[in-house]
């Protein structure tokens, strides 16, 4: 990770002098405390990014639970859909599933370093 790892005799020597020192050094020694700390968290997020084998890949809805969903959130909202508007209702929902499944199918079939961020 990095150099900057904590121990517990630095944690304890922190504690403990911030009770030797009193109140007027108490806000020094805590602010001094938590950037060191800060800058641990820094570090280690920074290796974390930097190690490849440790990216995951973004996770994609697989094409099959796409359609699931739709078929699912259409049914009602075909119901809904006609109670209301009718016919122009029926199509307003069904052109923008179709328009959801194409655009992800669209996307799906992009090379990686193509596809939209």
């Amino acid at each position: 990770m990095s150099s900057t790892s904590f121990t517990r005799d630095e944690i304890r020597a922190a504690a403990e002098t911030h009770n030797e020192l009193g109140h007027d050094y108490q806000a020094a020694v805590i602010d001094s405390f938590l950037d060191k700390v800060g800058r641990e968290i820094d570090a280690r997020v920074d290796a974390r990014l930097a190690a490849p084998h440790l990216a995951r890949p973004a996770r994609r809805p697989a094409p099959f639970a796409l359609a699931v969903v739709s078929l699912a959130l259409g049914i009602p909202l075909t119901a809904i859909a006609a109670a209301i508007s009718g016919l122009s209702g029926l199509l307003v929902v069904w052109i923008g599933i179709t328009a959801i499944n194409l655009a992800y199918a669209f996307q799906a079939r992009q090379p990686a370093g193509r596809r939209w961020k």
